[in-house]
């Protein structure tokens, strides 16, 4: 048996009491002790994630800017200065997502970037960077040596700022989806998997425990991965293996909005591929689905409408609504606001919303508007809608 991975903050997570779980041959906290404490923790103060098993990649050369614009779905010339962040889908030549993530620019001359890509695909990301990289002659730079730690909530940004407080013009000046190189191998960028507001830390591995326990002091609540799961659910956002993968295209996966075509000049892996279904017609598309009564809501869960069928792709049981969700595909053109999930055997019905059901602490109250309106001001990785909150 292969021995789990362990992250530079793995002795911090044992000081806290964390329960050590496999995740994707890492083995990192599900909780501390309460995944429900810690969830609302995040909607209300504050909480921290170690997300090490993220993969940081710098790319340098003359041509990266060419080869991140093949490279992935969403467009690099958008990145107008240092340190801007952009999220895309990393696809293949079918136009199925290979992975999801942050692409920062970190130079002037457009020649330097960084790559924050997830832990459970990095050896096939890493792959498809190479294969994709040999016509540019980019060097990847792997950083095994950094650490990478999510400090989310209302109250982060001020609790990090009493242990960081030479941080202080830097971060309050960062906007969200920016990030800013702060020196010796220390970057901060804001953004999130939460629904929150809060940044991503990046650091060298050597200073991960020091730097979690001096938030602990400063009272921000260790959080593990079951509640990373449940807040970024309320916010909508997509897991990948869950809610796409290599055989889901981001059309289907209300991911439509980071693929970038206006420049029809340029070429980038699954371009064709995606062309080609928006003439055939997308079948699917990505809805929430909201659980009345008793029982929880899993992944690959029929779903029943009067247009036919469709599938839970992730689903948990909300602690800020108190009542269990799901993000699902259904047919295209269904639009109506109830259907029918199969529980057990059973027909149960269940409410359909545009996504988020909960973002910066406010619940959705009914299906919003039908115009997606996205605003990157509460994560990297959020999914577009405009709501009404309670």
């Amino acid at each position: 048996m292969t021995a789990l991975k362990t992250t530079p903050f793995h002795q911090a997570h044992q000081d806290a009491g964390a329960k050590l779980v496999d995740f994707a041959g890492w083995e990192l906290p599900i909780h501390y002790g309460s995944q429900i404490a810690e969830h609302e923790a995040v909607r209300t103060d504050a909480g921290m994630f170690d997300v090490s098993h993220m993969l940081v990649t710098d790319v340098a050369g003359a041509n990266a800017k060419a080869f991140f614009r093949k490279l992935i779905a969403n467009d690099v010339a958008k990145l107008a200065f240092v340190g801007k962040a952009l999220y895309s889908a990393l696809l293949n030549d079918n136009g199925g997502v290979i992975d999801d993530l942050i692409v920062y620019r970190t130079n002037e001359a457009e020649t330097q970037y960084r790559i924050v890509s997830n832990g459970a695909t990095r050896e096939k990301d890493t792959a498809q960077f190479h294969k994709v990289g040999q016509e540019f002659g980019v060097a990847f730079n792997p950083r095994y040596d950094l650490g990478m730690l999510a400090v989310q909530g209302p109250k982060a940004i001020e609790k990090l700022l009493t242990v960081k407080p030479e941080w202080a013009d830097v971060v309050h000046n960062l906007k969200p989806f920016q990030g800013a190189d702060l020196g010796n191998d220390w970057f901060v960028a804001r953004t999130g998997y939460t629904g929150e507001d809060g940044v991503e830390v990046i650091l060298p591995g050597t200073e991960a425990v020091a730097f979690f326990k001096a938030l602990q002091q400063a009272g921000v609540q260790p959080c593990g991965l079951g509640a990373r799961d449940t807040l970024r659910m309320e916010a909508g956002m997509n897991l990948y293996g869950n809610d796409m993968d290599d055989d889901t295209s981001p059309l289907e996966a209300g991911m439509g909005w980071t693929v970038d075509l206006k420049d029809e000049n340029r070429d980038f892996v699954g371009k064709a591929a995606l062309l080609a279904l928006k003439e055939k017609g997308v079948a699917v598309k990505q809805v929430g689905l909201l659980l009345d009564k008793g029982g929880i809501l899993r992944a690959h869960m029929e779903v029943l409408t009067d247009k036919g069928k469709g599938e839970t792709t992730s689903g948990v049981f909300s602690p800020s609504l108190k009542q269990s969700i799901a993000i699902a595909r259904v047919p295209k053109d269904f639009d109506g606001d109830t259907a029918k999930v199969l529980m057990r055997g059973k027909e149960v019905d269940v409410r359909v919303l545009k996504l988020p059901f909960v973002r910066n602490g406010q619940k959705q109250s009914s299906k919003p508007c039908n115009k997606p309106a996205y605003s990157p001001a509460v994560s990297a990785r959020a999914t577009p809608c405009a709501w009404k909150p309670v």
